[in-house]
């Protein structure tokens, strides 16, 4: 093994730079297994009803969207952890609008935060920075609409 990569057990490797290997097979019938190298976990994708598929499954778009959003909460879990706060039962809505025109694409995804402290848990602005400089917000295309809501504890 070349020694820039470190195994994470489950025959899983990363490399030096974070570098992660998750590798798929089509299944046929419009669904997609992928494996994460490091951990060996699986999920399963379908096409969506609106698109030829059965809707069975997190339809890849459907997992763009639930990227962004869980990468913005555990960015934002990072964050509080800094000032000794928790988020833990934090929760989120994501919604996802595709285009009506072609091509077929993301235009707005929409995240909600209800979150489980209040507004003066933290320095003011510190999750909403958090949330915005997460990569997947930071690499999704400038095009994309992509509100954010705050509901704080009471």
């Amino acid at each position: 093994m070349p020694a820039s990569l470190r195994n994470c057990g489950s025959g899983g490797f990363i490399d030096a730079a974070g570098m992660v290997t998750i590798t798929g097979e089509y299944e046929g019938d419009l669904h997609c297994t992928a494996t994460h190298g490091p951990s060996g976990r699986r999920l399963v994708t379908d096409a969506p009803k609106d698109n030829q598929g059965k809707g069975e499954a997190f339809s890849p778009t459907d997992l763009a969207a639930t990227s962004l959003a869980v990468c913005m909460l555990t960015i934002m879990g990072m964050a509080a952890r800094k000032h000794g706060v928790e988020l833990r039962g934090t929760r989120f809505q994501v919604n996802k609008h595709m285009s009506t025109d072609t091509p077929r694409r993301i235009v707005k995804i929409e995240t909600e935060f209800w979150l489980s402290v209040r507004k003066n848990a933290l320095p003011e602005g510190v999750l909403e920075r958090a949330a915005a400089t997460c990569p997947v917000h930071q690499s999704l295309h400038p095009s994309i609409e992509k509100p954010v809501t705050f509901y704080w504890a009471q």
